[in-house]
């Protein structure tokens, strides 16, 4: 996107000597209030409304002025050109407009021109009354944005033919980028930015009024309220999620690490241990040390659960109630289910068991002996259990779970009370349902 150019515009004004616009570029430290000339604005209300109509811009005239006015030069092929300057009544921000009079005039918006781009003063202001203090206008857009304070500061970034930039900043350093339409029409709607995203983003809108650096450290209060014992080493804006928060990772002097989602409130939506993402997305935190010191966690807890898994290897499932849900990968390479609650004894169970409990090992090496286990407990000791179906719920809320055995014959249908506690064990030959390919049989006939 391109700054807006009022150059020529600025230069047309200024070969002018237009009054009032001089007065402001020689402005001192207490500028004297512009004088708009009677004749200017008799001039100017004739004839605006005919122009603004031209432009289709939402702007109900209420005041209005002759900026600037040039005579056709046969020698330079110029057709000459006009300048007006426009107020659209309360609330609204008003225009600049330049025509020849043969085509719609072009418009430029008194923001623009009174916050220009560089931050310097302006050098063709707008100085009708209504235009001249555009804060409570613009605050109002920023509000309907759903910028999280009053602007301190303002400035006109650039127009293109659909948008127009303006950067604002909030006290305290932080800093957002408003997409409004243009022409700037205050009945749209406008989409406001953080200016964290442009900062790290190699793009040609910067934002301005204050420094990336500070602006990134107020995200710090996000850190203390998501973790209060994270001590900042460092911090990144990751930007707008597809859930509409907001992310940023922080790096903790501890080692450890972690992604806050924050939402439009300004609240903590999520806080997320950069050692349990498993697709990554952290770049602060060195994961494989974090890891190494959670996988040793996690054998502690597997630990004094009573199971001697040593832990290598980790995925983290959705929470279930208070418990966290572990895939473990062992020592040995067997898969595991951990749960875990806040405090107290958890459980770990096997690959097997598991599938009861509605986990199922995807990383480690199924492991089926403590099922075997279970035909045991009903004399079935012929069976060792090589690969098993889909677990299906009984109607009184138990478990049922098909088993095949590697001596290839057929096998058996396990029902559970709960993931470690087994019922009974039906051969598939008269339990009926067994799908698994060395388990379809033919039930006998009755009678």
């Amino acid at each position: 996107m391109r700054p807006i150019r009022l150059g020529l515009f600025a230069a047309l004004i200024v070969a002018l000597l237009a009054p009032a616009t001089a007065m402001a570029a020689a402005a001192p430290a207490k500028p004297a209030v512009p004088v708009v000339k009677d004749a200017e604005r008799k001039v100017g209300m004739a004839d605006t409304p005919a122009l603004v109509a031209a432009a289709n811009l939402h702007c109900q005239v209420s005041d209005a002025r002759l900026a600037g006015k040039s005579s056709p030069d046969k020698k330079t092929g110029s057709l000459g050109a006009s300048v007006y300057e426009v107020a659209c009544g309360p609330g609204a921000v008003g225009y600049l407009l330049q025509t020849n009079g043969t085509a719609a005039p072009t418009v430029y918006s008194c923001l623009i021109a009174n916050y220009p781009p560089d931050m310097k003063p302006p050098s063709s202001p707008c100085i009708l009354p209504a235009n001249i203090d555009l804060r409570p206008a613009i605050a109002a857009l920023a509000a309907k944005a759903k910028v999280p304070c009053v602007p301190q500061g303002i400035r006109g970034v650039g127009q293109t033919a659909s948008n127009t930039v303006i950067e604002l900043s909030c006290p305290g350093g932080a800093g957002y980028l408003l997409m409004a339409s243009a022409p700037l029409d205050m009945n749209k709607d406008a989409t406001a930015l953080n200016c964290l995203a442009y900062d790290a983003a190699n793009a040609n809108i910067k934002c301005a009024l204050s420094e990336p650096a500070a602006r990134l450290a107020l995200a710090d209060k996000f850190a203390t309220m998501a973790s209060p014992g994270c001590a900042v080493k460092d911090r990144r804006y990751i930007g707008l999620l597809t859930d509409g928060t907001e992310g940023y990772e922080f790096a903790c002097a501890d080692g450890k690490g972690f992604i806050a989602k924050v939402d439009a409130k300004g609240a903590i939506a999520a806080n997320l241990d950069c050692t349990k993402l498993n697709g990554g997305g952290c770049t602060l935190t060195d994961t494989r040390a974090a890891t190494a010191e959670q996988a040793g966690l996690y054998s502690r807890l597997a630990k004094s659960s009573g199971s001697d898994c040593v832990v290598s290897k980790y995925a983290v499932f959705p929470a279930k109630g208070t418990n966290e849900v572990v895939e473990l990968v062992c020592g040995d390479g067997k898969g595991a289910i951990g749960m875990f609650p806040p405090t107290g004894k958890g459980k770990v169970l096997d690959c097997g068991h598991a599938l009861v409990a509605g986990y199922r090992c995807s990383l480690g090496a199924a492991d089926y002996s403590g099922l075997t286990a279970d035909l045991k407990k009903f004399n079935l000791i012929a069976c060792n259990v090589s690969s098993v179906g889909q677990p299906l719920k009984a109607a009184d809320g138990s478990i049922r779970l098909e088993v095949a055995c590697a001596d290839g014959l057929p096998g058996y249908m396990i029902q559970y009370t709960d993931p470690q506690t087994a019922k009974e064990a039906v051969g598939c030959r008269f339990a009926g349902g067994c799908v698994l390919p060395t388990n379809k049989t033919t039930a006998p006939a009755k009678g």
